[in-house]
């Protein structure tokens, strides 16, 4: 592990500008597309970009190779799990609230990787910046005109969600030498072949008749907050 340079300070910004700006294009989506196919088409659009960086690059997608029970379960847990369950609560919640109550996604990752990880134990500041965290996250519960009988449910889901993240992070960097372009599109690829037949068997996506305004926002992102924040997301994991 290094000292994190200003490279990767900028790649961390950028990478919170494009999730955050991805909850307003989530809650654009859900108005045509169910939470299922949302994740499998957004995931779709991931995987072509990814695909063709991977064959301009010479790179070997390892998928289906002797570790594949790794990039399976990353695939499930880090994509998608939490797709899913962002866009159910997402559809039902606010998408400023959906992104605040993302941001438990630090807490959740330093706890669990104060277990699971052998160099990223808790010290004393990460406790306050915990406590800070999880006490904000407490005072939306507790403010009824941001979180109230009616949606509380679906911000519980998305908490939940933002926990899988944490999961699949941790889960993460047991591949941390097995490549950004290839680990990024190995998982997609499985969490492809996770959300196709639930797609298929619970939304019936043929009867579908979306907008163009949530087509172009789940073409967003795929390519952008799925594709390019995913190389950008392992970079960051696997480098410091």
């Amino acid at each position: 592990m290094r000292e994190a340079n200003s490279f990767d300070i900028f790649l961390l910004v950028l990478l919170g500008l494009i999730w955050g700006s991805s909850f307003f294009n989530i809650k654009i989506a859900t108005y045509s597309y169910e939470p299922i196919t949302l994740a499998l088409v957004r995931v779709i659009f991931a995987s072509l970009p990814l695909i063709l960086l991977c064959k301009i690059k010479n790179i070997k997608i390892q998928a289906f190779s002797k570790e594949w029970k790794y990039y399976a379960l990353i695939g499930l847990c880090n994509i998608a799990i939490p797709f899913i369950l962002i866009a159910i609560g997402t559809s039902k919640i606010n998408s400023y609230l959906a992104a605040m109550l993302m941001s438990t996604t630090p807490m959740s990752g330093s706890i669990l990787a104060h277990f699971f990880t052998k160099d990223e134990k808790i010290t004393f500041f990460k406790s306050i910046g915990i406590i800070v965290g999880f006490t904000g996250v407490v005072f939306l519960f507790f403010d009824k005109l941001i979180i109230n009988e009616n949606n509380y449910i679906y911000a519980l889901i998305t908490i939940l969600g933002s926990t899988f993240y944490s999961i699949g992070g941790i889960l993460t960097l047991q591949l941390k030498n097995k490549g950004n372009e290839n680990v990024t599109t190995s998982t997609t690829f499985w969490s492809v072949i996770f959300l196709l037949p639930l797609s298929i068997f619970f939304e019936s996506p043929w009867l579908l008749k979306p907008t163009v305004g949530s087509t172009i926002a789940l073409l967003y992102l795929g390519v952008v907050a799925t594709g390019l924040a995913w190389l950008i997301r392992f970079r960051i994991l696997t480098v410091n």
